[in-house]
């Protein structure tokens, strides 16, 4: 009996043990569950904050952007180090939000001078889509463009005509062309296209420089960097750009058919000695036919004149760009064209170490610096100037500069800095007047101007070396009026760049031109934005296209998304 009693005792304490152990398992889930449910939640309700008082107001912490980027070395030993970090806005998924795409340096052997770090590529460029609700997820590994070359910098457009925006990555060492699945991801197709070189390649621009509707591609190439040489003046921390030899640029041809030809010397753009450093392209003298020009780091800038798509002449000297307003070759580094002063002809900023310089496009393929009289060459000469750009950040239907500033061979902060136009041909630095966030000393590169949020008026991402970047939400901009264009090509190439548009509004004209890449190493929103100021009502839209075709819209009205396709032609 005794024994019985125990028996059932002994099963009683198994079942209770058990028992116990099922609950405590099921409270852990439970509480495991809970605060994977909590993480989500937190997720799903990041918010920026409210507008304050300043006119852009940095929000990055806020924004679920969590990039920093790297020089994959300890400390910055090299000029390849120096150069990278580029951003592109752009609507990868085509939802109506802009995306943001960074690249990212690494520890390269070779390159990168600690021998004790472990030769593992462990950053990438990543891919950050925008939620519609101004905050952003990081895409990278599932839209596949996690590129772990060394990055420089990209560009981004759509060079089969199929609607979804390509990404082109310059980088120490092999380039990388991400093609768009439409799907939300990407294939890399490099070898396929021709296009992956072993330069070491910094900036990079689409462009069709026939007009045959398919997007060409000119790339940038810098130095022939040499790891084993190692004479400088020891202040400098590192030798400079004329230590090394240059290497010449490439063009390449879109064959239509996913593949690339290098056409190069056959078309008139070969140097075996360039450093470029930034690359646009616009039309400079309004003949159809896009136009080339590279900054050039401590030698002669290129202004490579399109012959009608049969070839290209370097007309830099002529033209009177390839030195600054007391003929030096600087350390130049960002171009933007835009035409600032309304006269119908894009002008030309170029960012460098010293004054920067404002080229006032003359006519008749005639530029005349203006850096100095225009009031901005004093205000910049205190900084390096690496990405600039020039928009209309409060819509007052003129163009203002916004210029990133960083130390050139070390890791010291700069201020940003802002200039407004005064609308008689001159500037004024306006930054402090203009936020908290120009206060700052940030070692900036590469920045993307864009309205990440859709309210009508330009915000930015500015990539700092080795560092986070900032985000900066523009609050007052869309207090004046504006429109934004959506350009959309069918016989000319789908992205419409290289179209010339004209905007009047309340008997104001603004002129300006579709671009790819713009400022440092980086490209800006897609859509083209009008400031209005005050007016309500955009009296015509002209829009000549690349095929020449030409397209008249009036009586629109302000503060909209306007999405213009090449075949609702109205005049011929």
């Amino acid at each position: 009996m005794i024994k019985k009693l125990r028996n059932t005792l002994k099963k009683a304490d198994i079942y209770f043990v058990l028992i116990f152990f099922i609950l405590v398992v099921t409270i852990i889930g439970c509480q495991s569950n809970n605060k994977s449910s909590k993480t989500v939640t937190e997720q799903n309700e990041l918010k920026l904050p409210p507008a304050n008082d300043d006119y852009f107001q940095e929000i990055i912490k806020y924004s679920g952007i969590d990039f920093t980027h790297t020089i994959g070395d300890d400390h910055l030993s090299n000029l390849v180090e120096s150069v990278g970090g580029g951003a592109v806005f752009f609507d990868y998924d085509q939802d109506g939000f802009l995306d943001l795409y960074l690249s990212n340096g690494n520890y390269t052997e070779g390159l990168s001078m600690n021998e004790d770090h472990p030769a593992v590529k462990t950053s990438e460029n990543r891919l950050f889509r925008n939620l519609g609700n101004g905050t952003f997820e990081d895409q990278t590994k599932k839209a596949r463009v996690g590129d772990r070359g060394y990055g420089m910098g990209m560009t981004v457009g759509d060079f089969d005509n199929d609607g979804y925006p390509d990404i082109y990555v310059s980088n120490h060492g092999t380039n990388v062309l991400f093609h768009n699945n439409g799907n939300g991801t990407f294939s890399n197709i490099t070898k396929k296209a021709g296009v992956g070189g072993n330069e070491c390649s910094v900036g990079a621009v689409w462009l069709d420089y026939d007009n045959d509707s398919f997007l060409d591609l000119y790339v940038g190439n810098y130095i022939e960097f040499d790891a084993q040489y190692n004479y400088y003046y020891a202040p400098d921390g590192f030798p400079g750009p004329m230590a090394y030899d240059g290497q010449p640029d490439i063009l390449y041809h879109n064959n239509g058919d996913g593949t690339f030809t290098d056409v190069t010397k056959e078309m008139g753009v070969f140097n075996s000695d360039g450093r470029a450093m930034g690359v646009g392209a616009a039309d400079y003298d309004n003949d159809g036919f896009v136009d080339i020009f590279v900054s050039n780091d401590h030698m002669i800038n290129y202004l490579y004149h399109n012959n009608q798509g049969k070839g290209f002449e370097d007309r830099g000297i002529m033209s009177g760009v390839a030195f600054n307003q007391i003929g030096e070759a600087t350390i130049s580094m960002s171009v933007d064209f835009a035409d600032y002063n309304n006269d119908g002809l894009v002008d030309l900023f170029v960012s460098d170490d010293v004054y920067c310089s404002l080229y006032k496009n003359e006519g008749n393929g005639v530029f005349s610096e203006m850096s100095y009289n225009a009031g901005i060459a004093v205000a910049c000469g205190q900084f390096v100037g690496w990405a600039s750009s020039f928009l209309d950040y409060d819509n007052d239907a003129d163009l203002d500069l916004f210029k990133v500033n960083g130390e050139l061979k070390h890791l010291y902060g700069q201020e940003d800095q802002l200039f407004e136009n005064a609308g008689n041909g001159n500037f004024i630095d306006i930054s402090t007047d203009r936020g908290e966030y120009f206060q700052q000393e940030l070692v900036g590169r590469g920045a993307s101007f864009g309205d990440f949020d859709n309210d009508g008026d330009f915000d930015a991402y500015i990539v700092n070396l080795n560092d986070k970047g900032a985000l900066l939400r523009n609050n007052k901009g869309n207090l004046n009026n504006w429109i934004a264009l959506q350009l959309i090509g069918e016989t000319s190439n789908r992205d419409g760049i290289g179209a010339r548009v004209t905007v009047v509004s309340g008997g104001v004209q603004q002129f300006a031109q579709k671009k790819s890449s713009s400022g440092y190493l980086s490209q800006n929103d897609p859509r083209m934005y009008f400031g209005l100021a005050d007016n309500k009502m955009v009296e015509s839209i002209e829009i000549i296209w690349p095929s020449g075709k030409i397209q008249k819209i009036e009586n629109i009205d302000a503060r909209q998304f306007l999405t213009v396709k090449e075949s609702e032609i109205v005049s011929p």
